[in-house]
Parts: structure tokens; sequence; C-alpha cells
């Protein structure tokens, strides 16, 4: 797949798919004879879950972290999970830390409501 196919296809630009080849991200993507990117299903994989993660908020330091991590071998597995672990725990607090955020803005806005049900109330039809 040309580079404007798999931006097209996860909606990123074609300058983030080079700045993420760039430092690391995803990695280094074949070039045809022509040196136009030539993406992968393989590639294609690494850039939907890069995608998923940074959505997720995931810091690209982490995810670069992890992409030199798998690119040494399999013996690097249980500092991958680790790895995976530490973000995992840090989205679920700030998941915890939203709802928080989310309840105390429901309750503002009930007493709001409430307040504006009650003037309403005292308006007179003409």
């Amino acid at each position: 797949m040309t580079i404007a196919e798999v931006s097209a296809k996860f909606d990123l630009s074609q300058d983030t798919l080079r700045y993420y080849e760039r430092i690391g991200l995803i990695p280094p993507v074949n070039r045809s004879k022509s040196k136009i990117r030539d993406y992968t299903e393989e590639d294609c994989k690494w850039v939907e879950f890069i995608k998923c993660m940074r959505s997720s908020g995931l810091p690209i330091e982490a995810l670069i972290e992890y992409v030199t991590l798998f690119q040494e071998g399999d013996g690097t597995a249980e500092a991958r999970k680790e790895l995976l672990i530490e973000q995992r725990d840090n989205l679920v607090l700030k998941m915890e830390e939203m709802k928080s955020t989310v309840e105390r803005l429901n309750g503002k806005i009930a007493r709001y409501e409430e307040t504006i049900g009650k003037k309403e109330k005292g308006l007179k039809r003409s």
C-alpha cells in the first residue's frame, strides 16, 4: 500500500506516518524501486496498534521503547509485558480520575437544572 492509501485507511496524515517511522514508532517501511514507501500488511498492523495506543493517551516515549524492545527479539518479552502492564495501570488510573470528574460535572449540571426548573415554575403564563 502507498502512504496515501495507509493515510486514508487509518485517518492519519502522511506527515504523521512519516514522523512515526522517523522516530521509530513503526519499523522502517520497505521502499519500491522508485523509493516510494510500500506498506505491507505487517506495517499496517503496526500503524493500527500505534494509532490505538496513541488515541488512548499512551506516551510516544513508552511506545518507542516498546517497539525497540520488540525489534530486539523474544528475549525482551517480559520487559515488553511489564511496559504494557505499567501503561495499562496508568490508563486505569486516568479512567478513574475521568469518571470522578464526570460524576462531579453531572452533580453541577443537576444543580443548574434544578435551579432553572424552579425559576421556570415561578413564571406565569400569559
